[in-house]
């Protein structure tokens, strides 16, 4: 047995024990107490709030407003999954640094373009789920929520930006490191979700290898990237985002550049965009149907006609949006440019959606 497939169970046995040590017990009907920080921004509907902490769902009242970062006590009462009757007990939003930019963001989204614009805007570029509920359910109907809430995409358009950027100024290894950092300031600005932190991880293994001068193997880097995340959090294996990421990006290893070479027929800048989709939904879709009953067999073409505009939305909303925190009125200014692209995102969505 070779040194890596030794490594390979370990780490296995690893999450195995830890996992099992670490899962919270439950019983229905306990009277429990939760205290924790909020790591991944809840779903804001009309009325309601979604939230998840410590393995249990649950719905708190819209206000008051519960926001990542924040560090939150919750009583309730255990039902399966789920926590009944929650209750808020103390909320405590005492965010500074990168929270606090993330929240100026935000603001200065939905202070400056009408919904669902703002939370199209905010959504792509740094993750925020709060949007109208209308939107929301449009979105999963399409099977495009993934993009608009950050995703690996996100970080890989980051990383990419930041070297091409760095490297104009600085020698390769020293804009490797910086962009390092800079993953790592994106994935806590977006919020502790698994598919982002499992593009940063593979991101960073992938750019020190690089610094190193080491050939990287995309199916190692993903396999230690989910042995990392499921180390840190176990109950993260039961979580379907953790899940469809993961298994998204192995169908996108095995089958994209074989669908994209058998489309060759259909110009590339829709091609690209299809190739993906279909490849991903090879693999999430049986999922989605099992978890939720339903699937749109239009999705991949409706995000084909929506991805395209997707990295301009995220690099012109990134630049207006903190641009606008220092001068509001050029950030503005710099917002208009993106009606065309909002505006036919949320057409097609719209649309597809009836």
């Amino acid at each position: 047995m070779t040194l890596q497939r030794i490594s390979f169970l370990f780490l296995i046995i690893l999450i195995f024990l830890r996992f099992n040590l670490s899962k919270p017990i439950y019983k229905n009907g306990d009277f429990v107490k939760i205290t924790s920080k909020v790591y991944s921004e809840p779903i804001v509907y009309d009325r309601q709030q979604y939230i998840k902490l410590q393995g249990l769902n649950f719905y708190l009242p819209k206000y008051p407003s519960v926001t990542y970062g924040d560090n939150i006590v919750v009583t309730g009462q255990v039902s399966q999954d789920k926590l009944v009757n929650p209750k808020l007990v103390e909320i405590k939003n005492d965010k500074n640094g990168l929270y606090s930019f993330r929240q100026k963001l935000i603001n200065f989204y939905k202070s400056n373009l009408p919904e669902p614009y703002a939370s199209l805007v905010a959504g792509t570029v740094i993750g925020s789920k709060n949007m109208p509920e209308s939107f929301w359910n449009r979105l999963k109907a399409t099977g495009t929520a993934h993009v608009v809430v950050a995703s690996g995409t996100n970080v890989t358009m980051t990383a990419s930006f930041l070297i091409g950027l760095l490297t104009i100024f600085l020698k390769r290894r020293q804009a490797i490191w910086l962009t390092l950092i800079g993953i790592f300031g994106y994935v806590v600005i977006s919020g502790f979700d698994a598919p982002i932190i499992r593009a940063g991880i593979m991101g960073s293994i992938l750019l020190i290898g690089q610094e190193k001068g080491r050939i990287a193997n995309a199916w190692r880097i993903a396999f230690y990237a989910a042995g990392a995340m499921l180390l840190i959090k176990p109950l993260w294996i039961t979580d379907l985002g953790f899940i469809l990421s993961f298994v998204a990006t192995i169908s996108l290893m095995l089958l994209q550049k074989k669908i994209d070479i058998s489309l060759k027929i259909i110009p590339a800048s829709f091609r690209e965009g299809l190739s993906t989709s279909l490849a991903a939904q090879v693999g999430v879709a049986p999922i989605i149907f099992v978890t939720f009953g339903q699937f749109n067999v239009l999705s991949p073409i409706i995000n084909a006609l929506v991805l395209w505009t997707i990295p301009y939305i995220m690099v012109i909303g990134a630049i207006g949006g903190i641009i606008g925190l220092i001068v509001p009125v050029l950030g503005r200014l710099i917002m208009f440019a993106l009606y065309p692209l909002i505006y036919w995102f949320v057409q097609i969505i719209n649309l597809s959606s009836n």
